[in-house]
């Protein structure tokens, strides 16, 4: 029974690694081109395996995506979660660097996201999905915005502050004539100035 146990867990490990590799192959190549020019084949080649292994994991491209989607926003959630859980006193301007220096660390799923909110294209099945993924980051821009005393239009304000520090990265991410060190503190400086007009401005409302 333990042998068939080990056996089962290797399998199952085994099936997420690989399950991995092509969320990650994935990642990568909708970083680089528009959604509704990616293709499962074009995946598959990117990964290194068949378009039939990516079928035993995904139904189509739309749940692929969406399944991307879905393991980066979780990290982002649950490390913005983590933030204010070990410090009920962290600030809103701790909350954006934070947002800001994990997308500037991964610029491929940045870039995907980007690509995405340009380009759309998404199916009407798989939408509820997304907006799922979508809610649960502005539910988390909505607690800290409730926590410093906003009372009405919360969730609009979060979508202005989730709009506000995705431009940052848009538009200085590949700033000519600076480091990546330099562009990366830039970042970080606008991130707190944007949180502060904004925990400035939500307390106006």
């Amino acid at each position: 029974m333990e042998h068939k146990s080990t056996l089962v867990k290797l399998k199952e490990n085994e099936r997420e690694i690989r399950k991995d590799l092509i969320i990650n192959a994935s990642i990568n190549l909708f970083a680089r081109k528009p959604f509704n020019q990616v293709s499962i084949r074009d995946i598959a080649a990117e990964a290194g395996i068949s378009p039939a292994s990516i079928y035993r994991y995904f139904s189509d491209r739309d749940e692929l995506f969406l399944e991307a989607l879905y393991r980066e926003a979780k990290v982002i959630g649950e490390n913005l979660a983590k933030l204010f859980e070990e410090n009920k006193n962290a600030s809103i301007e701790k909350m954006a660097c934070d947002f800001v220096a994990y997308l500037a660390d991964h610029d491929s799923f940045f870039q995907m996201m980007t690509h995405f909110m340009i380009d759309g294209g998404i199916s009407e099945k798989s939408l509820e999905k997304f907006n799922t993924i979508e809610r649960y980051l502005l539910n988390i821009f909505d607690n800290i915005f409730i926590r410093i005393g906003l009372k009405q239009n919360v969730r609009l304000v979060s979508h202005a502050f989730f709009a506000a520090l995705n431009g940052i990265l848009i538009t200085f991410r590949k700033y000519p004539g600076r480091n990546e060190e330099e562009i990366g503190k830039h970042m970080l400086k606008l991130a707190s100035v944007t949180a502060e007009i904004f925990k400035n401005g939500a307390t106006k409302l």
